[in-house]
């Protein structure tokens, strides 16, 4: 974790999965517009795993894959909140939901779209 960064937390809806990861203060978003995310209205933020720690709730993880079944959306099996993803874009990270962290995020004209539908 570098000087600039600090630790922001997450969660689901419910409370029974929880999250932090280093990075920024102000995170850059993306907002991706492959056919889940475009579903989903995903904005994320994305890091690499050893920047995420998963503090509760594996035991209420599911996973969700589809098509290539090399992203995973990992989800709380209470509240059917997704808690964060590997991407297939980036298999070494943890894709994270902006709504689920409570952080200062970028203003929303500042949330960069990416091509996650040629992928």
């Amino acid at each position: 974790m570098s000087s600039k960064d600090v630790v922001h937390h997450g969660s689901c809806h419910c409370g029974a999965v929880k999250w932090t990861l280093h990075a920024p203060e102000i995170l850059e978003c993306i907002k991706c517009n492959c056919s889940i995310c475009r579903k989903k209205s995903n904005d994320h933020y994305i890091v690499t795993k050893d920047r995420f720690t998963l503090l509760q709730g594996e035991e209420q993880l599911t996973t969700y894959t589809f098509n290539t079944h090399q992203a995973k959306h990992r989800f709380c099996s209470i509240c059917g909140v997704q808690s964060f993803y590997m991407p297939r874009s980036n298999p070494d990270c943890i894709g994270t939901l902006s709504p689920n962290l409570v952080s200062k995020f970028a203003k929303s004209d500042e949330i960069r779209p990416f091509e996650g539908v040629y992928l």
